[in-house]
Protein backbone atom coordinates (compact mmCIF):
# COMPACT_ATOMS: atom_id res chain seq x y z
CA UNK A 1 0.00 0.00 0.00
CA UNK A 2 1.20 3.45 -0.60
CA UNK A 3 2.91 5.25 2.32
CA UNK A 4 0.81 8.34 1.86
CA UNK A 5 -2.19 6.03 2.09
CA UNK A 6 -1.35 4.26 5.13
CA UNK A 7 -0.27 7.94 6.65
CA UNK A 8 -3.34 8.96 6.53
CA UNK A 9 -5.50 6.11 7.40
CA UNK A 10 -2.88 5.40 10.20
CA UNK A 11 -3.03 1.90 9.46
CA UNK A 12 0.82 1.02 8.70
CA UNK A 13 2.16 -1.90 7.33
CA UNK A 14 -0.91 -4.03 9.00
CA UNK A 15 -3.26 -2.42 5.88
CA UNK A 16 -2.99 -5.22 3.53
CA UNK A 17 -3.35 -7.95 6.54
CA UNK A 18 -6.20 -6.38 7.83
CA UNK A 19 -8.32 -6.25 4.22
CA UNK A 20 -7.27 -9.45 3.35
CA UNK A 21 -8.19 -10.95 6.56
CA UNK A 22 -11.84 -9.09 6.44
CA UNK A 23 -12.09 -10.38 2.72
CA UNK A 24 -11.85 -14.30 4.08
CA UNK A 25 -14.11 -13.77 7.18
CA UNK A 26 -17.15 -12.21 4.39
CA UNK A 27 -15.98 -15.00 1.80
CA UNK A 28 -16.88 -17.26 4.65
CA UNK A 29 -20.26 -15.81 5.72
CA UNK A 30 -21.05 -15.76 2.06
CA UNK A 31 -20.41 -19.80 1.68
CA UNK A 32 -22.37 -20.35 4.75
CA UNK A 33 -25.19 -18.03 3.83
CA UNK A 34 -25.30 -19.64 0.27
CA UNK A 35 -25.81 -22.91 2.15
CA UNK A 36 -28.18 -22.55 4.25
CA UNK A 37 -30.59 -20.31 1.30
CA UNK A 38 -30.21 -23.67 -0.66
CA UNK A 39 -31.96 -25.55 2.66
CA UNK A 40 -34.06 -23.12 2.18
CA UNK A 41 -34.82 -23.10 -1.76
CA UNK A 42 -38.46 -23.48 -2.87
CA UNK A 43 -37.72 -24.61 -6.64
CA UNK A 44 -35.21 -26.49 -7.94
CA UNK A 45 -34.19 -23.29 -10.54
CA UNK A 46 -33.64 -21.34 -7.30
CA UNK A 47 -31.49 -24.11 -5.80
CA UNK A 48 -29.69 -24.92 -8.39
CA UNK A 49 -28.49 -21.50 -9.25
CA UNK A 50 -27.59 -20.89 -5.47
CA UNK A 51 -25.45 -24.00 -6.08
CA UNK A 52 -23.53 -22.75 -8.57
CA UNK A 53 -23.51 -19.08 -5.90
CA UNK A 54 -21.83 -21.73 -3.68
CA UNK A 55 -19.41 -23.26 -5.66
CA UNK A 56 -17.89 -19.71 -6.64
CA UNK A 57 -18.04 -18.12 -3.10
CA UNK A 58 -16.03 -21.78 -2.26
CA UNK A 59 -13.93 -21.15 -5.37
CA UNK A 60 -13.34 -17.44 -4.05
CA UNK A 61 -12.78 -18.37 -0.24
CA UNK A 62 -10.25 -20.67 -1.47
CA UNK A 63 -8.42 -18.01 -4.12
CA UNK A 64 -8.24 -15.79 -0.79
CA UNK A 65 -6.73 -18.18 1.78
CA UNK A 66 -4.07 -18.92 -0.80
CA UNK A 67 -3.07 -15.34 -1.08
CA UNK A 68 -2.67 -14.88 2.32
CA UNK A 69 -0.95 -17.84 3.23
CA UNK A 70 1.18 -17.06 0.27
CA UNK A 71 1.76 -13.56 2.71
CA UNK A 72 2.36 -15.39 5.64
CA UNK A 73 -0.65 -14.04 6.92
CA UNK A 74 -2.80 -17.70 7.43
CA UNK A 75 -1.52 -20.51 8.76
CA UNK A 76 -4.64 -22.67 9.19
CA UNK A 77 -2.35 -26.08 9.65
CA UNK A 78 0.42 -24.73 12.02
CA UNK A 79 -1.84 -23.32 15.19
CA UNK A 80 1.62 -22.05 17.07
CA UNK A 81 2.41 -20.07 13.67
CA UNK A 82 -0.92 -18.67 13.58
CA UNK A 83 -0.92 -17.72 16.83
CA UNK A 84 2.19 -15.56 16.24
CA UNK A 85 0.60 -13.87 13.62
CA UNK A 86 -2.33 -13.16 16.05
CA UNK A 87 -0.68 -12.16 18.43
CA UNK A 88 1.95 -9.77 16.40
CA UNK A 89 -1.73 -7.88 14.97
CA UNK A 90 -2.96 -8.08 18.49
CA UNK A 91 0.21 -5.60 19.12
CA UNK A 92 -0.04 -3.56 16.29
CA UNK A 93 -3.89 -2.95 16.59
CA UNK A 94 -3.11 -2.18 20.79
CA UNK A 95 0.03 0.43 19.73
CA UNK A 96 -2.51 2.10 16.86
CA UNK A 97 -5.04 2.61 19.60
CA UNK A 98 -2.27 4.08 22.49
CA UNK A 99 -0.96 6.09 19.74
CA UNK A 100 -4.48 7.41 18.65
CA UNK A 101 -5.38 8.06 22.22
CA UNK A 102 -2.16 10.32 22.90
CA UNK A 103 -2.92 12.19 19.52
CA UNK A 104 -6.56 13.45 21.10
Amino acid sequence: MNQMVQNMTGMGGMTEQVIATDLLISAKTAVKNCAVAITEAATPEVRNALQQELEQAVQFHGQITDYMMKKGYYHPYNMNEQYQVDMAATQATLQQVNQTDIQQ
